[in-house]
């Protein structure tokens, strides 16, 4: 296993992380999901501990991964003295938090379901702007997890993100005591949000950037005839997954890689790549082909939509360049039942397509001419 520097803390962490957010589940060990709390325990432990065993020392769960038993099912896993061996982290669920003492009980509850006095690296779970602003600031959750820091309840805190480049700025920036961070990175997200530019700006104020979402959601692993034409006749090294990968371990910013491992022959394989990593191990060649897939899988774009943002603010508040990431990653991946899982159960509703009224002005704004309006009917009916 190699080991990374995470930030400027105390602390070498092994370049791949165990996400226990894709377990096993009903008996299939070739498959998973996280909004399934039928975990097939054994065989969930058995991969957990074979990759501690293998030099992984960091562990990521979450209160709401599998319907709340992957923490249950990770705390198992980690007796026998496999606590020691690893730093545990798992989020506070933000979005269920309603008034300001919820922080402590859901707190206090995942400490108990994982078997332990404190959790090592501590997340706001999938902070947002609108999170932000009407959870975190609103209840003075800062000074809740601030206290329970003092208790040693918790070592590091840290947030999880999921909005724009502006938004994670303006959260890093709001609190000087963030010690770490996490976000959705792959070579297809350079531009989604925190992207690249989010990725440099947390490394430069020295804090550890874990990594979700390297093969996003699993689209990366399994490309379409085109792409996988493109990696054959690149004449590289690197299978889909592992380029993947590599792509994330030659950045020097990154700390650590999070994967979902659903089965052992994942765990297994994965750590072979994590062994061949280091920082700037790609070849320009290898540049060169994630180039040419990037762009074989923005061809398969329907909405030529720029993101540019011309056509916002929307007076019913639709967020209309996220609905339209939302059904072209359907589109360019293959996999509009992921869209429409994000849609209809982590995208808010007050921002969704179904609150277009067809008033046009968005559209009287849009310098590619696209019919926003007519869009927003068609993504609605396809996703909702």
């Amino acid at each position: 296993m190699k080991y990374r520097n995470f930030g400027n803390l105390d602390f070498m962490v092994s370049a791949l992380g165990f996400g226990a957010m894709r377990l096993p589940t009903d008996g299939d060990t070739s498959n998973s999901d996280r909004l399934s709390n039928n975990i097939v325990e054994d065989e969930a432990i058995r991969m957990i501990r074979y990759a501690i065993d293998h030099g992984v020392n960091y562990i990521d769960t979450a209160y709401t991964y599998h319907k709340g038993s992957s923490e249950i099912v990770t705390g198992k896993a980690l007796r026998d003295g496999y606590r020691n061996k690893v730093k545990l982290a798992t989020k506070s669920p933000t979005y269920l938090i309603e008034k300001a003492e919820d922080f402590n009980r859901y707190l206090d509850e995942q400490l108990e379901r994982l078997q332990t006095d404190y959790i090592d690296f501590y997340l706001l779970h999938a902070l947002s702007r609108e999170r932000w602003e009407n959870i975190v600031q609103k209840f003075d959750i800062i000074s809740y997890a601030e206290k329970a820091k003092k208790a040693g309840k918790i070592k590091h805190l840290g947030f999880s993100f999921h909005d724009n480049l502006d938004a994670f700025i303006e959260i890093l920036d709001g609190y000087d005591g963030w010690e770490f961070c996490q976000i959705q990175y792959n070579y297809m997200d350079i531009e989604n949000q925190a992207g690249t530019e989010g990725i440099k700006y947390a490394a430069s104020k020295g804090l550890p950037v874990i990594i979700m979402e390297p093969l996003l959601g699993g689209r990366l692993a399994n490309p379409p005839m085109e792409v996988l034409e493109v990696i054959r006749k690149s004449g590289g090294k690197y299978s889909p997954v592992e380029l993947a990968f590599q792509w994330l371990w030659s950045q020097k910013e990154v700390s650590v890689v999070l994967s979902g491992m659903s089965n052992i022959e994942q765990v297994k394989e994965n750590l072979i790549f994590a062994d061949r990593s280091d920082i700037g191990s790609l070849e320009t060649k290898d540049l060169n082909t994630i180039e040419f897939i990037r762009k074989e899988y923005n061809k398969r774009s329907i909405i030529p939509c720029t993101k540019c943002g011309y056509c916002m603010p929307c007076p019913n508040n639709v967020d209309i360049p996220q609905n339209f990431s939302l059904y072209n990653d359907g589109i360019i991946y293959n996999d509009l039942n992921s869209s429409s899982l994000k849609y209809n159960n982590f995208f808010d509703k007050r921002k969704r397509a179904d609150l277009c009224i067809h008033c046009k002005e968005c559209e009287e704004k849009c310098p590619q001419k696209i019919p926003i309006s007519e869009w927003m009917t068609k993504i609605h009916k396809e996703l909702g």
